[in-house]
């Protein structure tokens, strides 16, 4: 999640735990601790400027639920040996630094980029997908108890206020879930109709919100793409057929970092030919054509994929600047409210060739199954 939900929920956790008379203190101490995982990047970009090193190893070590409790324990016994208030209050002290740390890449689990919650073991990165990045609705409750504790102090106001938050924020979260079974169901149910009950797919809620999703899957020749609001939408997903050069894909999977980004975004990716060069864009973060993390990894020579340093191309981004953002906004409130069966990325920048060259596809399989297009 973004860094003030990182930061409110430390602080809350830590303010929920530690003695009253020290909550001040655990609101300042967590918010520091519910930020510490995300400085990962500080010491990796010592040691590398792969980008895709860089993509794969954040929310590594950092987040992983077998080294956090060890930095915890660290933190709370340097502390104790050297602060006034751990040493008045050791035990309540050491849950609320543990708490501050652990619920940060839970936290991050919810989101679709992908967490290695029990690294260095190697499953892929978890990724519950159920909340956006950035969601104000979860992070609000989080701010107004901490501000609320703040200004109370020990008063009883300040406890309730921070446990209020944090029962308000987490039922968001098991909405989020809630929600995320209704697409989910729906998706199989759709895709089944059109022989794809078995691919792989995965869904993730829109920008801000947990009512308009985002489903894809993918295709012996690409990926179908649909979105679906679980106010308005009843019925069959409307999914969209759009290529990828799954033939170079297979041809450089040996590549280390073709290999690197299929384990960590498991295989939710599109692969293109652009200049000679093999370039895979992540499908899970962006919308359809714009994704914000694209690599080169390969070069075409005599027939065969040779691996290159890989070279993060620059984000692509469906909208920009302030009107871009109203616009996205105010599409995104309509189509919540409002079935359609146009794709969302042209209700944002219409009328954009995407609609035109891809047209929606329902219960057809050969022609969800998008062809592999060798450019």
């Amino acid at each position: 999640m973004d860094s003030l939900s990182q930061i409110v929920l430390g602080a809350a956790v830590a303010a929920a735990i530690a003695p009253a008379r020290h909550r001040r203190a655990a609101l300042l101490a967590g918010a520091a601790l519910g930020t510490l995982p995300d400085l990962d990047s500080l010491p990796i970009l010592l040691f590398t400027d792969n980008p895709v090193t860089l993509m794969t190893v954040h929310r590594s070590f950092s987040h992983s639920l077998f080294v956090l409790p060890i930095i915890g324990w660290l933190i709370w016994w340097l502390f104790k040996l050297r602060g006034r208030r751990v040493a008045e209050s050791p035990r309540r002290w050491f849950w609320a630094i543990q708490a501050a740390l652990v619920t940060h890449p839970l936290l991050d689990a919810f989101t679709v980029y992908g967490t290695q919650l029990w690294w260095p073991l190697m499953p892929p990165p978890t990724m519950w997908s159920s909340v956006f990045i950035i969601d104000p609705a979860y992070t609000v409750w989080l701010l107004l108890a901490c501000i609320v504790a703040w200004l109370a102090g020990e008063k009883r106001l300040a406890q309730r206020a921070v446990v209020a938050g944090l029962i308000l924020s987490s039922a968001y979260l098991g909405w989020s879930l809630l929600a995320k079974g209704v697409v989910e169901r729906e998706a199989g149910r759709s895709l089944a109709a059109m022989g794809l009950a078995d691919a792989p797919r995965f869904s993730v809620p829109m920008p801000f919100n947990t009512l308009l999703w985002r489903v894809v899957a993918m295709t012996p020749g690409g990926y179908v793409e649909a979105e679906y609001s679980v106010v308005a939408d009843r019925g069959p997903m409307k999914f969209r057929g759009y290529p990828s050069n799954t033939q170079a894909l297979l041809e450089a999977r040996d590549i280390p970092s073709v290999r690197r980004l299929a384990w960590f975004n498991r295989g939710f990716m599109r692969a293109q030919v652009q200049d000679e060069r093999l370039v895979l864009s992540d499908l899970r973060m962006g919308l359809e054509p714009d994704y914000s993390f694209q690599f080169a990894v390969a070069q075409r020579h005599a027939d065969k994929w040779q691996a290159i340093p890989p070279l993060q191309l620059p984000w692509s981004t469906p909208v920009s600047g302030a009107g871009g953002l109203r616009a996205l906004l105010a599409a995104m409130w309509q189509r919540i409210w409002n079935p359609s069966e146009q794709p969302f990325r042209t209700a944002v920048d219409p009328p954009r060739e995407v609609a035109s060259r891809y047209p929606a596809v329902e219960g057809d399989a050969d022609t969800a199954q998008a062809e592999s297009n060798p450019q």
